[in-house]
């Protein structure tokens, strides 16, 4: 069944209706999560879900004063933007050189591609030991290197395919008008590579945020991320829901807010060098 809008667009009712079941049934947890935050203990630990209820604001309070949440929240912004940063920009010029000059003749980008293939939890002994030797132990230094390790395999094999895309014919143009190489990165490969860049790093610092394994084993008390922090109010007294649900809505917002302001270069990104004129 189909309704024809305008011209030639045509809209599947059915599809429609069950895209927008599934969005709700998806969306109706972070709803709940929502609301169980500016809810009072006494609405919340009702035997019947309280749907109207009268909102209060004390589990936010609870985090400002009574918990260390916003130096969970500043470890994690530290760590996150940092460890991105740091691999898209060795992720870009690693890939580069693998997509145009075949570095390694494949080898080289199957090991890097290798080096996904296992489960993080395999390495957590030899990463401890590791961090234990060198001081990186509950420091932002310590997670910002691990999360650089993780993410910079997946950055390198996503820009690869990106770069691919872009015609090399441009580098050449721009060559033969007298750029440097670093010029052609600069002003012609960069531009071109934005949607790419974009999706990299929204992938990368996502992880980086929702990260709990390694920040739970790495960290003990001055380099704890928001991960940890919220499963922090898990205590042997029981679960504080509402605090607990006031930071995960504090946590989530970020990274909601950041995918939606880039989510136009998410779009690019995905079907970037689709069309080919």
């Amino acid at each position: 069944m189909y309704t024809r809008l305008t011209g030639r667009l045509k809209v599947n009712i059915p599809a429609t209706v069950l895209a927008f079941i599934i969005a709700l049934i998806f969306a109706f947890p972070i709803y709940w999560m929502i609301c169980t935050s500016f809810k009072q203990p006494l609405d919340i630990l009702t035997p019947r879900p309280k749907i109207v209820f009268s909102p209060t604001l004390e589990n936010y309070s609870y985090l400002q004063e009574k918990s260390h949440f916003g130096k969970y929240i500043l470890n994690s912004l530290v760590v996150s933007v940092s460890s991105t940063a740091i691999v898209c920009a060795l992720g870009f010029l690693a890939a580069y050189s693998l997509a145009r000059y075949n570095v390694g003749g494949g080898q080289l980008a199957f090991f890097i591609l290798s080096t996904r293939m296992f489960p993080p939890i395999a390495v957590v002994i030899p990463y401890f030991l590791i961090f234990r030797s060198l001081g990186l132990i509950d420091t932002r230094l310590g997670l910002i290197i691990c999360y650089t390790m993780f993410n910079l395999p997946f950055a390198i094999w996503l820009l690869m395919t990106f770069i691919k895309d872009i015609p090399v014919g441009l580098e050449d143009a721009a060559r033969i008008d007298g750029y440097t190489p670093f010029q052609v990165l600069l002003k012609v490969v960069v531009p071109l590579l934005a949607p790419g860049l974009a999706v990299t790093a929204i992938f990368c610092l996502l992880f980086s945020w929702n990260e709990f394994l390694f920040a739970f084993l790495l960290t003990r008390s001055m380099a704890t991320t928001v991960t940890v922090g919220v499963a922090g109010f898990w205590t042997q007294r029981g679960i504080l829901w509402g605090p607990m649900c006031a930071a995960a809505t504090v946590t989530v917002t970020p990274m909601l807010v950041f995918t939606l302001f880039l989510q136009r270069y998410i779009v690019r990104g995905l079907t970037f060098g689709a069309v080919k004129g």
